[in-house]
């Protein structure tokens, strides 16, 4: 059993730290504001579907509109079709949503067609990134809505869907999940591998974000192409968090020329977040069986047991330490930014709150040596380089 002494330990692991104390300089503001940065996976299309809001405009909720956007000098947000692992139990529930949330960003490009166009290539990005406008491309989080017909993948990719993260929280019927101590497949099924071949072939990015790490290897044991991580982090710093990459899994990353895009939630760049939720329900559990879970008592003992252990935020020097750790693996050439914004809660980390954070990043990275050149490869190059090749292994394919 955790104690509150063990919880008082890991919140102390994190220090206060003033968000104010974040001061972009006009050089990191400059370099976020001219060069393109892409951020390969922001959750608004879900979101959209919990409490609307028009995105382009500014917006009281949320972590992503397109004022705080061009604020943070971001060009080319990738939105996640995010499917609900759920969903696959109930035929035809998984494909109808995603065809809505694709739905819902064109409409968003074609409400605001000064601020906004939909982008389904490299030359795109670039053309509108000349024009001044926000590129948005799509990514579809959790491959469920493939039904296991290869048919449905060239549907998916008529509209838009650039990279699918190939299972999510749940194994389903192409991977296992990281998530799921149920091993259906002890890695990718059969279709599965059908499927990390045919998107070689069609030129969809894919996405190894929330699969087990038997499912890594063997997806690039098959890919011919460079992979991404759309949104992880390193296991380094979240011991036993499967959902995040060990060193190992980078090296390898690297070796297929792929890139891991650093996610900004708490959970997944300490351990301290990543522990939290599980010690407090520890002790609420423990509470609960000392005094029931209706009494006045135990709900007293659970309100200050939550308020004197507040979440643990990270910090924005935890999130470059993931950085440099990558670079420190496999060089510069295989990282960029995979925020999660708009998908990981109130959990974002002190200094990173918002699209209108990135230059508090870039500053961070300048603070640290990196070159402007470093870090335009981490704003845009890197990812663009793995899209361009898998255009360019489909095109000869």
């Amino acid at each position: 059993m955790v104690s509150a002494v063990s919880l008082a330990v890991v919140a102390a692991l994190q220090a206060p730290v003033n968000a104010q104390q974040y001061q972009a300089s006009e050089r990191a503001i400059k370099l976020a504001q001219e060069n393109m940065l892409i951020d390969t996976h922001i959750d608004v299309p879900y979101r959209l579907t919990e409490k609307w809001a028009d995105v382009t405009q500014a917006t009281e909720g949320g972590d992503f509109d397109y004022p705080r956007a061009v604020e943070g000098g971001l060009n080319v947000p990738f939105m996640s079709i995010y499917i609900p692992a759920q969903l696959e139990q109930t035929p035809g529930a998984s494909k109808q949503l995603a065809h809505q949330l694709i739905d819902s960003m064109e409409a968003v490009a074609w409400r605001a067609p000064d601020k906004f166009a939909m982008a389904y290539t490299v030359a795109d990005v670039e053309q509108q990134f000349d024009q001044g406008l926000m590129s948005i491309a799509l990514g579809m989080e959790n491959g469920s809505p493939m039904e296991g017909d290869m048919a449905n993948l060239k549907e998916f990719y008529d509209r838009g869907i650039r990279y699918i993260t190939l299972s999510h929280s749940l194994s389903n019927h192409i991977a296992d999940s990281s998530y799921d101590i149920r091993r259906q497949w002890n890695g990718l099924s059969p279709f599965g591998k059908e499927l990390v071949v045919e998107m070689n072939n069609i030129g969809m990015m894919i996405d190894i974000s929330h699969v087990s790490d038997d499912a890594f290897w063997q997806t690039l044991a098959l890919s011919k192409a460079p992979v991404i991580a759309s949104h992880s982090s390193l296991r380094r710093y979240t011991p036993g968090f499967e959902r995040n990459m060990s060193d190992d899994m980078i090296k390898a990353l690297g070796e297929n020329g792929g890139v891991i895009m650093i996610n900004f939630g708490s959970t997944f760049v300490t351990q301290a977040a990543n522990r939290y939720r599980d010690m407090i329900n520890q002790q609420v559990e423990k509470v609960i069986a000392e005094l029931g879970e209706d009494s006045e008592e135990a709900k007293q003992r659970i309100a200050e047991l939550r308020a004197d252990n507040p979440f643990p935020f990270a910090t924005l020097e935890q999130v470059l330490d993931h950085i440099d750790h990558v670079v420190e693996l496999v060089g510069i050439d295989h990282v960029g930014i995979g925020s999660d914004y708009d998908g990981v809660g109130d959990s974002l980390p002190v200094g990173l709150k918002d699209v209108s954070t990135y230059p508090n990043l870039v500053q961070g990275l300048l603070d640290r040596g990196y070159s402007d050149a470093d870090i335009k490869k981490i704003l845009n190059e890197n990812l663009l380089r793995v899209w361009r090749e898998v255009e360019t292994y489909a095109a000869n394919h």
